[in-house]
């Protein structure tokens, strides 16, 4: 079992926290500084109300005598909102600027080495990371660092003040504070840092489980267990809503007796001064309500001590899942130029796992797919249907077993992956330009009369032609003003400017109502029967049109034939076909 990493020993090795402490070191001292005055002006203003107050009282004829605790009261009551503000604009811009680099760090990783990072994460783990892990960083510097630095300043500052007055009152307040600033933290750590960390660990699995049955509803709903999608999430959401309520139980526990705690400290600096400042030390007593009331607003700065230790559990694990990457210099040395000379997809024994589910997606898989072959891959939410789609375009590698196009490992092709495989998604994603840069993907050179050509071949020539500016008429934002199968046909239209020998559809026609959907994938084949088509899809509409059938359960191949075959003779194929049919 592998040894989990002490913090010390986390943060000695850390690349994502560590290194903008220094970058950005201007800002932080600054937003610490005025982080202390914000509180020291709240302790000022009330140190010198109270002084104020109990001067003024004492004889009318004083208020001549207290015009410059008077000045000091106005001063501090006007630099503790300012200092707060400023300090608020400082720890924040210093905090949206770790944030921005962090996540231009983490894109180049992602950008950089995507197939180390899809091999370990699934989407759901993808957007943890980006929302969860990231946010969590901010945090530990607005929630942690900043507040628990200002803390210990100030109680610095209280200790060696109260000992300059009185040295055994300094020891009782260096334990009274001692408790909430140090003992508080450690027990909300020790009880709720666990807990915590359970609750991440618990939203991360609730973005896997919603993230990746969302992408295959239609599988769901396809295999008639949509209820078990639902109770499954419910069961997880329950458990996570039963961590909530067992942590706010024990922080309204806390908390109320972190108040005693304060309540405690009030009056032993209310017993303390009463002592110090009385008797014969006649005008001294005025000092009384001062010393007192200055323990009020130092409530505000050790109240979130302990919140903020017991996330350091949270911001442990973020810190080492963000370092478990790898640097965004640290990527492949770009492959050579590639060519081949049949487009076979070879896959032999072929196994793959995610290193974050452990249980292997795909076992011992093998499959021949030669140059020009119609063939359709089938199977249920979570079978590895789209996992192996993405095995074959390259974007992860097998763990065992090879998966090859033309002899060579399709991971090894890296970019030049799309000079021989074209691929067209569930929702097909149209830029904010005009028309003919958005054909133009494909093929950047692409004269406009070769972009008519394929519009013609999709069926949308003449309807482009009919807008008033043709080719140059402006997509709005994700193309919105088009309708699914336009948006599609779209899509073949670029595939057909690339001219890769292969092209794979995944899931292309969700969505679309029966009868757009069999115009589209009718042509789809039309247009594309000179290629091999690999089409990744949840029911059996079209497939008459393919060459071969394959059906993908709990990562094995369980059917192969053709569309007629499996019809005549497999029992299982006859049931999926009548049930697609409506006739069961």
């Amino acid at each position: 079992m592998e040894k989990t990493p002490t913090t010390k020993e986390l943060y000695e090795k850390d690349q994502w926290v560590k290194p903008f402490l220094k970058k950005y070191k201007g800002l932080l001292y600054l937003a610490l500084a005025l982080g202390f005055l914000t509180f020291f002006s709240a302790g000022a203003l009330m140190f010198n109300s109270g002084y104020l107050i109990s001067r003024a009282a004492s004889l009318p004829e004083n208020i001549l005598m207290i015009y410059i605790p008077i000045v000091l009261t106005r001063a501090f009551g006007i630099s503790r909102p300012v200092f707060r503000y400023i300090e608020r604009l400082v720890s924040h811009n210093w905090v949206l600027k770790m944030t921005s680099d962090l996540r231009l760090k983490l894109y180049l990783v992602l950008e950089k080495d995507a197939i180390f990072f899809k091999s370990h994460y699934q989407t759901g783990d993808i957007l943890g990371l980006l929302s969860e892990d990231i946010n969590h960083l901010q945090n530990l510097y607005l929630r942690t660092i900043f507040p628990t630095v200002i803390a210990w300043l100030l109680y610095i500052f209280i200790i060696i003040g109260l000992g300059l007055f009185s040295w055994w009152f300094g020891l009782c307040m260096l334990l009274m504070l001692g408790v909430v600033i140090f003992l508080l933290p450690l027990l909300s750590v020790i009880v709720n840092g666990a807990r915590q960390e359970k609750q991440k660990a618990a939203k991360n699995e609730l973005y896997k489980i919603l993230t990746d049955n969302i992408l295959g509803v239609s599988d769901w709903v396809f295999s008639q267990r949509g209820h078990e999608f639902v109770h499954s999430y419910e069961k997880e959401e329950a458990k996570l809503r039963q961590l909530d309520e067992q942590t706010k139980r024990f922080n309204r526990i806390r908390d109320f007796g972190l108040q005693v705690a304060f309540g405690g400290i009030t009056l032993a600096v209310l017993a303390w001064a009463s002592i110090r400042f009385s008797g014969n030390h006649g005008g001294a007593a005025n000092w009384i309500a001062a010393f007192t009331l200055t323990v009020f607003p130092l409530i505000d700065a050790f109240a979130p001590l302990p919140d903020a230790a017991q996330e350091t559990n949270i911001y442990k694990d973020s810190i080492k899942r963000l370092n478990e990457l790898p640097e965004a210099e640290q990527v492949k040395a770009e492959v050579q130029p590639l060519t081949i000379t049949s487009p076979e997809i070879a896959i032999n024994q072929l196994t793959f796992a995610y290193e974050a589910q452990g249980k292997a997606v795909l076992k011992d898989l093998s499959l021949t797919i030669p140059p020009r072959e119609k063939i359709a891959i089938l199977g249920r939410s979570g079978s590895g249907k789209s996992t192996l789609a993405t095995l074959i375009r390259g974007d992860l590698k097998p763990d065992q077993g090879t998966l090859t196009l033309g002899g060579i490992p399709t991971a090894t092709f890296g970019d030049q992956i799309t000079e021989f495989i074209g691929v067209i998604h569930q929702a097909p994603y149209l830029f904010r330009t005009t028309i003919l840069n958005n054909v133009r993907l494909g093929q950047e050179s692409a004269t406009e009369a070769e972009v008519w050509q394929v519009l013609e071949q999709v069926g949308l020539k003449e309807m482009v032609a009919d807008l008033p500016e043709g080719l140059q008429t402006m997509v709005d934002e994700a193309g919105l003003r088009f309708s699914g199968g336009e948006r599609h046909r779209l899509a073949l239209a670029r595939i057909l400017l690339q001219d890769t020998p292969i092209v794979l559809l995944d899931e292309p026609t969700t969505g679309l109502d029966p009868i757009t959907e069999q115009h589209l994938l009718e042509t789809f084949f039309e247009t594309l029967a000179n290629k091999t088509v690999i089409w990744i899809t949840h029911h059996l509409q079209g497939v008459s049109m393919m060459d071969r059938v394959i059906f993908i359960e709990d990562g094995q191949l369980t059917m192969s034939g053709s569309p007629e075959e499996l019809l005549a003779t497999n029992a299982h194929y006859q049931k999926l076909y009548a049930i697609d049919r409506g006739m069961e």
